[in-house]
């Protein structure tokens, strides 16, 4: 998932798509790319539509990268993103490209179960935090809260819940027109109970998702020098 505006990283994504991006010298979806690489997974579609032409390099750069055109990433919300590439959402695994992988065990491709790569906290979060009962999610907060299962960007979806996900992506995208949602909402909030999640337990430092400029600027100092631009 590549397509976004970025505008929360202003003015860096002005020139320059957000998992383009480098950090400390490294773009995020570089570490993304080779996670999946170590792991075995050479099958890789990157969906993209803000400065798009700015991905064509990946293609001859990495083996098995192939790019997805998103025409509706300036007026949709990352659910167009998901709908375009529905075809390859079976038996997959689901990520976004502005996140940086520290950890490449964390993309194993091994899984009985769709679910979410998932942190514990006990602290108090903003981010989408989950309810786990015997290993099944039973509740997401969007709001956070403490006490939980964090909710990454990194998801596993097995051939049939991947079958059942593009039906209701369809469904949301064509028949209701329900275009700015997160794609996430489609198995979380609108259609709960067809779904039988799971979490991927990992730890805190084995990911950053880099949200907005402060965020990289605290990762990376050189970005310091644009503080003030819009």
């Amino acid at each position: 998932m590549a397509a976004g505006l970025g505008n929360r990283m202003h003015p860096v994504t002005l020139t320059t798509p957000k998992p383009l991006v480098k950090v400390n010298g490294k773009r995020m979806i570089d570490t993304v790319i080779e996670g999946l690489h170590k792991n075995g997974i050479s099958e890789i579609y990157i969906v993209v539509g803000y400065l798009k032409e700015q991905f064509a390099p990946l293609v001859t750069e990495y083996p098995g990268v192939r790019l997805i055109e998103n025409p509706y990433f300036d007026t949709c919300n990352n659910i167009a993103s998901l709908y375009v590439a529905r075809d390859h959402i079976e038996n997959a695994i689901i990520l976004d490209g502005d996140q940086i992988i520290y950890n490449p065990d964390i993309l194993a491709p091994e899984f009985e179960r769709s679910g979410y790569n998932s942190v514990w906290t006990d602290e108090e979060t903003d981010e989408w935090l989950q309810t786990v009962e015997d290993g099944i999610v039973t509740s997401c907060s969007r709001t956070g809260g403490k006490g939980g299962w964090q909710l990454y960007s990194i998801s596993r979806w097995t051939a049939e819940d991947g079958k059942r996900l593009k039906h209701h992506l369809e469904i949301e995208f064509e028949q209701k027109q329900n275009r700015q949602i997160y794609w996430d909402d489609v198995a979380l909030f609108c259609y709960p109970e067809e779904y039988r999640l799971g979490i991927r337990p990992m730890n805190q430092g084995d990911i950053i998702e880099v949200d907005n400029f402060s965020e990289l600027t605290a990762l990376d100092s050189s970005y310091k020098k644009y503080e003030g631009e819009a």
